[in-house]
C-alpha cells in the first residue's frame, strides 16, 4: 500500500491477516498516512524518533497469512458498526484495504490438513518470498496478530501454528514479531533457528491495557517500599479473542505473562490469581479490574482498585505499526538476535530488559538513537551460519525431511 507514487519498499506480513486487530492496522495505517487522522498512540510518530530512518507509514505494503475468508472491507465494516472504527474511515481507505485483502494467502493447519510440517513452512515461506519479490520489496517483516493458541504439549508433539509460521519468516529470510502469547519463536525449534538466522526478532504478547498498567503500578509500590499482600484480576473481553482463551490452556498462557511482570517488578509473587472471561456481547472491548491489597507504615492494610476498559483493536493497531517500523529498521541497519529494546511493548519480552514501563521506554529511547546513527548492535550472529541454518529448518530442526 503507498499513499503516492514512489515504490513502497517495506513488507508487513500479517499473521492473522483478516482479524480485527490486523483490518484496524491496515485502515489507521491507509488513514494516517492519508493525513485522515493523527496518529494517536504512536510512539514512533513522536519528536524521539525524528530521524531515526523508520519507513514511511506510506511506505509500507501488506499481506499476510488467515484461515477465514472474509474480506478486508467487509470486515472493516463489521468494526465500523462496532464502533471500533470511526464512521467513514473504513470508505476512504477502501482501496487499501482492497489491495491488502489481494495479498493474503490461505495459511494452516486446517482440520483435515494433510501437508506436513515442513510442507507447511516451505508454502508459507514460498507466499512470503513471492509477496517481497512481486512487490519488490527491500524487505518484510512478519507480525503475528493471531488468535491465541494453547501451549505444545513438549517434545515430539506437533508443532503450534505460531511456531510453524515463525519458520517460515526465517526462512524467508524476515525479522519475527510476536504479538500474541502463543509459542511462536519461543518453541526450542524455532528459538534455535533464530539463533541461527542472524535475523532481529521482538515479542512476546503485546502489552495493551492490563498489563501495561501493572508494569507502572508494581514498581510504585516497590519503589516506595509498600508490601503487596495480594494482587488479584479479572478481564471480561469477546471478539475472536475472548473466544479463543475460553480454552483453559490458551488463557494459562495469557496469564503466565501478566504475573511475570508482577513478579519482576515486586521481586516477589503476591497471592492472587487473574481470571479471563469470555463474554460475547462484548465484542471488541474488554474491561480489566484489578484489585491490590497491600501494608502500609506500621501494618497497615490498604487497598487499590483500578478498571480499565478499552477498545483492543484500537489499543493493539499502532503498536503493531510501531514494532514493524522498528523492527525494519533494525534489520536495515544490520542487528540480529533479540531486540531487547522493544520489551517497552510486551508482557513477556524476548532478551534481557527490566519489567517497569519507565525503564523499558528509556531502552527505547536509547534504541532509537542507536538506529539514527545506523549501529549494527552487539553480538550479531555470524551471517555464514545464518545463510546454513535458515535454508532448511525444517530438515534441520528434527533431522527428516518431513518434519520441522
Amino acid at each position: 500500500m503507498s499513499a503516492s507514487l514512489s515504490r513502497p519498499r517495506v513488507g508487513v506480513w500479517l499473521i492473522g491477516a483478516r482479524g480485527s486487530v490486523a483490518t484496524t492496522v491496515v485502515t489507521g495505517c491507509a488513514a494516517v498516512a492519508a493525513g485522515l487522522h493523527p496518529p494517536t498512540g504512536m510512539v514512533t510518530e513522536t519528536p524521539a524518533f525524528t530521524d531515526s530512518g523508520l519507513p514511511a507509514l506510506s511506505d509500507l505494503v501488506f499481506g499476510g497469512h488467515d484461515t477465514v475468508d472474509c474480506p478486508l472491507p467487509k470486515r472493516a465494516e463489521t468494526l465500523t458498526a462496532g464502533g471500533v472504527l470511526p464512521t467513514g474511515v473504513a470508505t476512504a481507505v477502501a482501496a487499501e484495504l482492497t489491495a491488502a485483502d489481494r495479498e493474503i494467502r490461505f495459511g494452516g493447519p486446517t482440520p483435515g490438513d494433510t501437508r506436513s510440517e515442513a510442507g507447511l513452512i516451505t508454502a508459507f515461506a514460498d507466499d512470503i518470498r513471492d509477496f517481497r519479490h512481486r512487490h519488490e520489496l527491500d524487505r518484510a517483516v512478519v507480525v503475528n496478530v493471531a488468535s491465541t493458541e494453547p501451549a505444545s504439549q513438549g517434545p515430539g508433539s506437533p508443532l503450534p501454528a505460531s511456531t510453524l509460521y515463525a519458520l517460515a519468516a526465517l526462512r524467508a529470510g524476515c525479522p519475527y514479531v510476536n504479538f500474541t502469547p502463543s509459542e511462536g519463536m519461543h518453541h526450542p525449534v524455532a528459538a534455535r533457528e533464530a539463533r541461527r538466522s542472524g535475523l532481529p526478532y521482538a515479542g512476546r504478547d503485546g502489552k495493551t491495557g492490563q498489563t501495561l498498567l501493572r508494569s507502572v503500578l508494581g514498581p510504585m509500590f516497590a519503589q516506595r517500599a509498600l508490601t503487596v499482600r495480594a494482587w488479584s484480576g479479572t478481564n471480561l473481553l469477546g471478539g475472536g479473542d475472548g473466544a479463543a482463551l475460553a480454552d483453559p490452556a490458551a488463557a494459562a498462557a495469557k496469564n503466565a505473562g501478566k504475573e511475570r511482570v508482577l513478579t519482576d517488578t515486586l521481586g516477589t509473587t503476591p497471592q492472587g490469581e487473574t481470571h479471563i472471561d469470555d463474554v460475547p456481547a462484548l465484542g471488541d472491548w474488554k474491561t480489566a479490574w484489578d484489585h491490590i491489597a497491600f501494608d502500609g507504615f506500621l501494618g497497615t492494610r490498604m487497598i487499590l482498585q483500578t478498571t480499565w476498559q478499552g477498545c483492543d483493536s484500537a489499543l493493539a493497531a499502532p503498536l503493531v505499526l510501531d514494532l514493524a517500523r522498528l523492527t525494519a529498521r533494525a534489520h536495515e541497519s544490520g542487528l540480529s538476535g533479540p531486540l531487547d529494546a522493544l520489551a517497552f511493548y510486551f508482557k513477556d519480552p524476548v532478551g534481557d530488559a527490566p519489567s517497569g514501563l519507565a525503564e523499558q521506554y528509556e531502552a527505547l529511547i536509547r534504541f532509537a538513537g542507536r538506529l539514527r546513527e545506523g549501529e549494527a548492535g552487539e553480538g550479531a550472529a555470524e551471517r555464514e551460519d545464518a545463510a546454513d541454518g535458515a535454508a532448511h529448518p525444517a530438515r534441520e530442526a528434527r533431522g527428516t525431511g518431513d518434519r520441522p
